[in-house]
């Protein structure tokens, strides 16, 4: 029991190798980072579920969701539903720009039949119909001129009155760009009558 061990006996000492991954974590030693709050590891943890593995899976998706996105905008622009519109007409100084114009008559709207009966006018080969064609041009330019300035003043006085704390910037282009269009052919949709005052 109290001999010395010959030089032949040595001590077994295998190297353990221990494998710390697969070993269960002491519950008391620190884990070296914060808890994450419930709602961060749902989000994660749905994310995780949601995300496609590959590439082609997420580009489909991705063409799927616009593709959805494109429909609700269509839908709406033909409802005026304010929700999926579009972020350029969008609002109510917007909603109101275009309730203004659509309740009026005007020269600009009417631009694109007579620009094509005087294209026409202006082809024939008589020298009288071709003069006649230059001065309906020259009139129509200057009625539209004429109009569209009268619609930006009072569409800027009512803006000012009836939005003073709303940002208006663009608004009032966007409402003689409506004018140029032709009434049935206007997005969003019409939705007052003319002659009904907004």
């Amino acid at each position: 029991m109290f001999r010395s061990r010959s030089k032949e006996e040595k001590p077994v000492t295998d190297k353990v190798s221990v494998d710390f991954s697969k070993q269960p974590r002491d519950p008391e030693a620190p884990k070296g980072r914060p808890t994450p709050k419930r709602s961060e590891a749902q989000t994660q943890r749905r994310r995780a579920a949601t995300v496609p593995t590959d590439r082609k899976e997420a580009a489909k998706r991705q063409r799927e969701a616009r593709r959805s996105d494109l429909a609700r905008q269509r839908e709406a622009l033909a409802s005026g539903d304010e929700r999926y519109l579009p972020a350029r007409d969008k609002g109510p100084v917007r909603r109101f720009v275009r309730d203004f114009v659509d309740s009026r008559f005007a020269i600009a709207e009417f631009f694109l039949p007579m620009a094509v009966v005087i294209l026409v006018l202006s082809m024939v080969r008589v020298p009288v119909l071709q003069n006649v064609s230059l001065l309906l041009w020259l009139g129509v330019i200057v009625m539209i001129v004429i109009d569209s300035i009268g619609i930006w003043l009072r569409l800027k006085k009512q803006l000012a009155e009836r939005f003073p704390n709303e940002p208006k910037r663009g608004a009032v282009a966007y409402g003689l760009m409506r004018t140029l269009q032709m009434r049935r052919l206007r997005l969003p949709k019409p939705q007052v009558k003319r002659g009904e005052r907004p």
